[in-house]
């Protein structure tokens, strides 16, 4: 009975975890990073950025789409 009764519930949770990584997009994407200078970058370079550092994420793509602010929404 107790065997059931976690298995029920796990169920559920894997459940519920799904399908919130499929409302958030999770699964559209392959990986985490663009590249590995993006990987690196993110890790160890966040501290101390250059311009080349600018330069590839801008050729790279590591940010995406850009959101632009409108201020009062």
């Amino acid at each position: 009975m107790k065997k059931a009764i976690f298995i029920i519930l796990a169920l559920a949770f894997i459940t519920g975890c799904g399908q919130s990584a499929v409302r958030s997009e999770y699964w559209d994407h392959d990986t985490m990073y663009k590249s590995w200078d993006h990987m690196i970058y993110s890790w160890y370079g966040y501290r101390h950025p250059t311009a080349a550092d600018n330069q590839k994420s801008v050729e790279q793509g590591w940010w995406g789409i850009e959101v632009p602010y409108v201020p009062g929404q």
